[in-house]
């Protein structure tokens, strides 16, 4: 699952066709690519109403004969509560009802991921073999979070956010404390948490919104959607999935195992990391990772 629907406020356009690779790939094109060789046999995307036309002609003329796809949209108005009208609001509703727009489309496991990340082949292949011996009737549900270490996911730009993973002895996910503005700095990473910056270690596990669920998710999703609804405020609230399962996970209804397969990560943040990221896919494709036109 390819969530598309957001627009990209900081990168100033649609950075999920920023094209980067060689012969005019996207980072989206490289999911795909180490998805379909990894074991993954098909996409959802998702994406806003209005991108419809443009994206499945771009999606059609890449993917067409490579895997099978389809699309599904996030709208403002697809939601769980009567009577809550989004008004004057003009951003979807944040990545927990982006994955929920998708639930008429997944009947079984499935992993998550962003259109403008790079998230690596070795992280890929950890997500298939994680969900291939995934129980899907356990109670409660398990499920999966790729995990990247903090100093290799920042932007020369400007400051980061990301959310710092708290992990059990045994490898499970116990909290994801959401950062902000996080720089290099000279006494190492700061960024906000809270009311005040502190230091973060450089190999501190971050997530990028890797995820891997079963269906099982879904109800999770809605009863959290239908809470968020009736209290928060309706023009500017995000409902976030990081949130979502780090409640599902504190309440004992669903456990999150973290995965570190050691991939490296890369993305779009602002327009002035397109060149790094030409760079870093320019490297891969010399090194003979992937071939000089994905779907050529």
């Amino acid at each position: 699952m390819v969530l598309a629907a957001g627009m990209g406020s900081r990168y100033g356009g649609m950075k999920q066709l920023a094209e980067v690779g060689p012969s005019g790939e996207t980072l989206m094109d490289y999911s795909i690519f180490d998805a379909r060789r990894a074991g993954f046999d098909s996409v959802v995307f998702v994406i806003r109403p209005e991108m419809e036309a443009t994206f499945r002609s771009f999606a059609s003329g890449r993917y067409g004969r490579f895997i099978p796809f389809q699309t599904v949209h996030q709208r403002l108005d697809d939601l769980p509560v009567r009577g809550i009208v989004p008004g004057r609001r003009a951003k979807p509703w944040g990545t927990g009802q982006a994955v929920l727009a998708a639930a008429g489309a997944v009947v079984r496991s499935f992993t998550v991921v962003n259109a403008d990340d790079f998230y690596g082949a070795g992280a890929f292949e950890a997500m298939a073999g994680f969900l291939s011996e995934l129980d899907e009737r356990a109670s409660p549900p398990r499920f999966g979070l790729t995990g990247y270490r903090l100093a290799e996911t920042l932007s020369e730009s400007g400051g980061v956010n990301r959310g710092v993973l708290g992990i059990s002895e045994d490898g499970l996910l116990t909290s994801i404390e959401e950062v902000t503005d996080i720089r290099r700095a000279p006494g190492g990473l700061e960024g906000m948490a809270g009311t005040g910056r502190r230091v973060i270690p450089d190999d501190a596990l971050v997530s990028m919104n890797m995820w891997g669920f079963t269906p099982a998710v879904f109800p999770i999703l809605t009863d959290g959607f239908r809470r968020f609804l009736t209290s928060a405020d309706s023009l500017t609230a995000e409902y976030l999935l990081p949130t979502v399962i780090q409640e599902a996970v504190a309440a004992g209804t669903a456990q999150v195992e973290v995965l570190d397969p050691g991939s490296s990560w890369f993305g779009i943040t602002y327009p002035d990391d397109v060149p790094a990221v030409t760079i870093a896919l320019r490297t891969l494709v010399r090194e003979g990772r992937y071939p000089t036109a994905l779907f050529g």
